[in-house]
Formats: C-alpha cells, structure tokens, sequence
C-alpha cells in the first residue's frame, strides 16, 4: 500500500519542510507554507528511472546525430526573433507577464497565424469558449480557423485525451497554474501542481515532438509565480512586459536553450491585436522634442538589436530636507552612482536638487552603457544647456570619473547613422576592432567631464554670446 506523509511546501521557492514555518529559510518569504499529502507507492513502483521516452539507451555522444531540425516557420516576425527564427518542434516554451499585458491576446494571435498550415490545439482554463471566440473577432481575421480547436478544461488527464484525439502539432495551455492532476492531493496552483503537470508535458514534448507553449501568472515582485523550478523544467522562457499605460509591449527572452537570450520582440497594442513594430528605434523617437534641455539618445543593446532609446533628465531644487531620486526606467542604485560620479568629479552641486529620469516609451533599461546619456541628461536640465540634436552618447562610467567601453558598438553606431545621427560620443577604445562605420563622426573621450564638454559645446558657446 502507500504511504501517505504530510509536508509543507514554500509557494514561491519549492523548499520542502517536514513541519509549518511562518518565515521560509531559503527565499524568506513569509506565511508561504501551504500542507501538502503525498502518497508515497512502494518501491517495486518506482524502481526504474524514470526517462523521457523510457527507451534510451547510452551510446557514444559521437553516434548522435548532429543535424540541426528544420523549424516551424512563425509569421509574427518579432515574435519568430525572440525565438531564435522559429519554433523548434518538441520544445516547450513558457510566456510570463503581468495581468492585462496581453498574453493570451498574443498566444491567440499566433495561434490563428500558425492555424494556417499547422493543427492547433488552444486549451484555456481560465476563460469561457465565448470569451476566448470574442477576443479572435476582435483580432486580425484569417481565411481558415478549422486547423485551430478550442476547448475549456484544467484536468490535465482530459487534456491528454484531447492531445490523442486532435493530434495537433501546437499546444498552448492558458494557464499552467489552473492545470491539475487529480492524483494529487494539493490545489491547482501550488508548486506540486505546477511541477508535475509542467513535467509531464515536457516528456509529452519531447517524446512526440508536439511544441508546448504554457502562459504563466506573475507575482507582485515580477518573478512567474510557482516555484522557479519551472523555468528550470522548460526550454524558453519569454516575459510580455511594458507600462499599462503605454501602447508598446516588449516580449523578452530570459532564457532559450535554441537561440539568444536577452533578445526582444516589439509590439504596439491596438484595437486589432498586437501589432509588429519592425523598427522601434524610431517609434520610441517619434515625439522626441529636439533641442529641450536634459533630453539625451542612448543606444542600447536588447539581445542583438540596437536600440535608440530617449533619455529625459530634470533637476529642480529640493523643498525638503533630503533631495530625491526618482528612476523610471533606470536602475535606481545606477542612478545614485552616476549623481554621485557628477557631484565628485564633475563638481555639480545636485546634493539639493530632486533629480528625475525618465525613459521614454516605457522601456525598461539594464546595460550601464546608457550610464552617458543619464549623466548627459541631468547635466543638461541643470545647466539648462541642450545636448546636440544630431548626437547620441554611448559608454558606461566608472567612480574615478572615466568612460568604459561596451560591447557591440559597431552595431550601435550603425543604427544611429541609419536614423540619421550625426555624431556619436563614445569612451576611446584602448584596442581598436573593427572599423567605425563611415558617415558618422565619432568623438572619443576618455573621462564624463570630457563627454560633457563635447556634447554640450556649441550650445554653451552660443548661450554665452547671447
């Protein structure tokens, strides 16, 4: 017979404690730990390893076969980049994002689109066959739909049923935290639910080749909700974020065993679904007010995709003791760091300004090579001085006051002289790569002081004669 055993499971990390504790070790989270029954079958059960296809056998690594496999043509461009250029059959494939951001709106999209010369099977246990139908109307129409079946069920033994029936080619479940296994006692949503149910079609993955994609539930802090253990378990891990309030959403990979990570897809919400932006440097400029004080262009690197990016400063005296720094877009600890660099070694008295940065179009920016344009930014709003119109600033600043070079600028510099830049400030490189690219002037300097100077030197000069 078996065992029946009573554990407490950590909601958000997976840690397994034999008794109830309001604090969680291991991520620290509090009142996390849920009771959880676990029927233990004896060993003769569970003796044999448990495998994918339960078929494999050891062989030397050089009789495998090393050709890579065809993948399935996807024909959302942005959507198909963020992948690697395509979907790989048998992968599963994870799409997390806040709630409203769009990720059903984008799973239905490409089901629709892949509907077209592949099966597709939508299983949604979250939303009513209606609902999900009123959403397709709203969509973009395509000519045939009858490769596309829907079906409202969280019973993952039911599902696989349906899988044996339909046999499609695409399965997308909406979402992995209201699937479950009856033959577990805990609730849909816990992490013995989450684990299991995203396990067992990682083996039916794998071992038919059918392409898995599961939209997960994020929590308040941004991380997918469940434990992490689940973005151990799948190949891809994409994340739909961006502002509510804004009309562009990015689609990030965080993690792809088939292609780049860190790439970005760009889509615009509209009436008609998510739209394609091909070319989002220029969206993000779109309504950049030329020649304004503290507005900067940096340049950064989204996977292998150059982006142009507006960066807005503003300083303006403080009315309470303690000056504030507010970051919308920017890492906050990277902002008190540059403040600071511009206090030390460039000798602006920002000690009682509130200092605000903002980037524009509600991207959300991690590489210090925009560290430059920040600072240029704020310089420019305190000194009430523009930064030149044709310029774009490019570096990563160091506590001595010095510029470093980051990685990939070739390609940055030539997306800014495709979008019509002049001049591009960037850190001197000690060791010279590959050439600059012609019809651009670049302006090598080795400290912020420097960088400062050059940007804002014609119009200091002009501010001076007036």
């Amino acid at each position: 017979m078996a065992k029946t055993q009573t554990r407490f499971v950590c909601q958000q990390c997976g840690r397994v404690s034999a008794s109830y504790m309001g604090k969680c070790p291991q991520c620290g989270t509090y009142n996390s730990m849920v009771e959880e029954v676990v029927h233990q079958e004896p060993p003769a059960k569970t003796s044999n390893v448990r495998g994918l296809t339960g078929r494999s056998q050891p062989r030397p690594i050089g009789e495998v076969s090393g050709e890579a496999e065809d993948r399935l043509h996807l024909p959302i461009g942005e959507f198909a980049r963020v992948l690697g250029g395509g979907i790989v059959p048998g992968s599963i494939i994870l799409v997390g994002g806040d709630p409203g951001i769009g990720k059903s709106t984008l799973m239905l999209q490409m089901a629709m689109e892949m509907g077209r010369t592949q099966r597709v099977l939508y299983v949604s246990g979250e939303e009513s066959e209606r609902q999900i139908k009123m959403r397709a109307a709203r969509l973009a129409s395509v000519p045939n739909l009858e490769q596309v079946f829907l079906v409202t069920e969280t019973n993952l033994e039911i599902i696989f049923n349906h899988i044996r029936e339909i046999k499609p080619d695409l399965l997308i479940v909406d979402s992995i935290q209201t699937t479950y296994l009856s033959e577990l006692d805990s609730s849909a949503g816990s992490v013995s639910q989450v684990r299991e149910c995203a396990s067992q079609l990682r083996e039916l993955a794998k071992s038919s080749g059918l392409t898995v994609f599961l939209i997960g539930h994020v929590t308040k802090e941004g991380a997918i909700a469940g434990p992490r253990v689940l973005e151990h378990i799948v190949d891809t891990v994409l994340y739909l974020e961006g502002d509510r309030f804004q009309s562009y959403r990015l689609l990030r990979s965080v993690k792809n065993r088939f292609g780049a990570t860190s790439e970005v897809g760009v889509f615009e919400m509209r009436e008609g679904g998510l739209i394609e932006v091909t070319n989002p440097s220029e969206a993000f400029l779109a309504e950049r007010l030329v020649n304004a004080a503290g507005s900067a262009i940096a340049v950064t690197m989204e996977g292998t995709r150059p982006i142009l990016v507006e960066i807005q400063g503003l300083t303006s005296p403080t009315q309470f003791g303690n000056a504030r720094r507010t970051p919308n877009g920017v890492d906050f600890n990277r902002l008190l760091l540059i403040t600071a660099v511009l206090t030390r070694r460039v000798g602006l008295k920002l000690a009682e300004q509130d200092i605000f940065v903002n980037v524009v179009g509600g991207i959300q920016i991690e590489e210090p090579a925009a560290d430059l344009a920040i600072a240029a930014a704020i310089a420019s709003s305190w000194r009430d001085v523009p930064i030149r119109a044709e310029a774009v600033l490019v570096g990563e600043i160091g506590l001595a006051g010095e510029l470093r070079m980051p990685a990939q600028m070739v390609p940055r510099l030539r997306e800014a002289q495709k979008l019509g830049f002049k001049i591009a400030i960037v850190p001197k490189a000690i060791r010279k790569g590959e050439a600059y690219p012609k019809g651009i002037e670049v302006i090598e300097v080795r400290s912020l002081d420097q960088a400062l100077s050059a940007a804002l030197k014609a119009e200091e000069k002009t501010t001076r004669k007036t």
